[in-house]
């Protein structure tokens, strides 16, 4: 329950009226720390903005995945806004949101950014504002795209993200240049959301480190560099393998013939998935090359006889999969492979708890002192080296774990 909103948020919610001193401004760009509330206002005060602009309007608002939108911004706004006296229709066939306030109708279309393709979704229509969830995650062809759309008189654009590198191109072309863009700049921190208790930002604290604590909670546009997992130098984050069998098991994959060969036996006990081996090997430091099926032969020898309920392959690797589909043993999942957030995810799953990492995975252990992120490049790319066990590691949070069910199978045994 909404008590109370921060002066910053209350900016951000009345930027647009006449009676601001923002009110020429043609953009809104909120940015900085999670849970600090920018969402949520800048959804309200975009749905509120579009009724005092007009009505029997085409609006535009975005998000990485239309899934993420409904998800992070329009599922949460819907009852506020019909607690305001806002009448919501969605139509999930047609990506399409219908509000309705004191006899009039704004119609707001749903649109996905994922790709360098997403931007022929959204060609040929006519916008009156368009809003981006999480920009920074969008390609500039698609957002520059929407932008073109807005020809309408008093259009206005509404962007909010958490901070990348600070070569991304919206922290260039936009943050940096407010002014000339002639936007209302916002740097949001969790002080700024007055719902959040100490408890809370505390929490979310401790599940940060390194370059994801510098943005995710001070909320600073930081360049990555040195180790991707620094805290797995501290002895604490590894286990001895639990006594007794597990309640499930899983495996998760990153295959090669060349480049190393990682595979990870997880096991769940008492809520908490633990790594408790794993098969990992070099052909390079081996001198010799194994085939699909004897690596099939080598995944079979670590699973032994436990009920393994799936196993999650590096997306690129078709051939081992088909393998593993014609054995019939084995349910096949196709990995999620989105390096950067997939780092995060497991970041917080280790420092949580959610996930741990017994002491007979050595290869594991040997590749998490050696990881680093790759200074040299103006993105976020770890070095490809030392990466397979954390490869394999990042498939199983993301895709197994996360799925809550092992739900996105690609290819079944028969």
């Amino acid at each position: 329950m909404i008590k109370s909103f921060s002066p910053k948020q209350r900016r951000a919610l009345s930027w647009w009226h006449r009676s601001s001193r923002f009110f020429s401004r043609d953009a809104l760009i909120c940015d900085g720390a999670v849970r600090s509330g920018k969402t949520f206002c800048m959804a309200l005060s975009f749905f509120v903005w579009s009724f005092y602009f007009g009505g029997n309007g085409d609006f535009g608002v975005c998000g990485k995945t239309i899934r993420s939108l409904r998800r992070n911004m329009i599922t949460p706004i819907m009852p506020l806004l019909r607690s305001l006296g806002f009448g919501c229709e969605e139509k999930l066939s047609q990506n399409l949101l219908l509000l309705t306030y004191r006899g009039r109708q704004n119609r707001f279309y749903l649109f996905g950014g994922k790709d360098e393709a997403s931007a022929a979704l959204i060609q040929g229509m006519t916008l009156s504002g368009v809003l981006f969830d999480e920009v920074a995650l969008m390609p500039r062809s698609f957002v520059e795209q929407a932008l073109a759309r807005c020809s309408v008189d008093g259009s206005r654009f509404w962007f909010n993200c958490n901070p990348e590198h600070p070569g991304h191109w919206f922290y260039r072309e936009w943050i940096q240049q407010t002014e000339r863009k002639n936007a209302l700049y916002l740097h949001f921190t969790m002080d700024d959301n007055p719902s959040l208790s100490d408890e809370v930002k505390q929490r979310y604290e401790s599940l940060y480190s390194g370059v994801f604590y510098e943005r995710f909670v001070r909320g600073r546009w930081v360049a990555v560099h040195g180790a991707v997992y620094p805290f797995m130098a501290d002895d604490s984050f590894y286990c001895a393998v639990p006594d007794g069998e597990c309640e499930q098991y899983a495996v998760s994959c990153d295959y090669g013939t060349v480049n190393p060969a990682s595979f990870g036996l997880w096991g769940k006990r008492g809520g908490v998935w633990y790594r408790v081996d794993e098969y990992y090997f070099d052909s390079r430091r081996e001198g010799f090359q194994k085939t699909d099926e004897e690596h099939y032969k080598g995944l079979c020898e670590l699973i032994g006889d436990r009920p393994v309920t799936a196993v999650t392959v590096d997306p690129s690797a078709a051939s081992f999969i088909e393998v593993i589909r014609r054995h019939g043993r084995l349910r096949v999942v196709s990995a999620r492979n989105d390096v950067v957030n997939g780092i995060r995810r497991v970041s917080q799953a280790l420092k949580s708890g959610e996930i741990r990492i017994c002491d007979t995975c050595r290869a594991a252990r040997r590749e998490f002192s050696l990881y680093r992120w790759d200074s040299e490049r103006h993105a976020d790319v770890p070095v490809k080296q030392n990466d397979h066990a954390m490869d394999d590691i990042r498939y199983f949070v993301t895709t197994l774990m996360d799925s809550g069910g092992f739900v996105p199978v690609i290819a079944a045994a028969r």
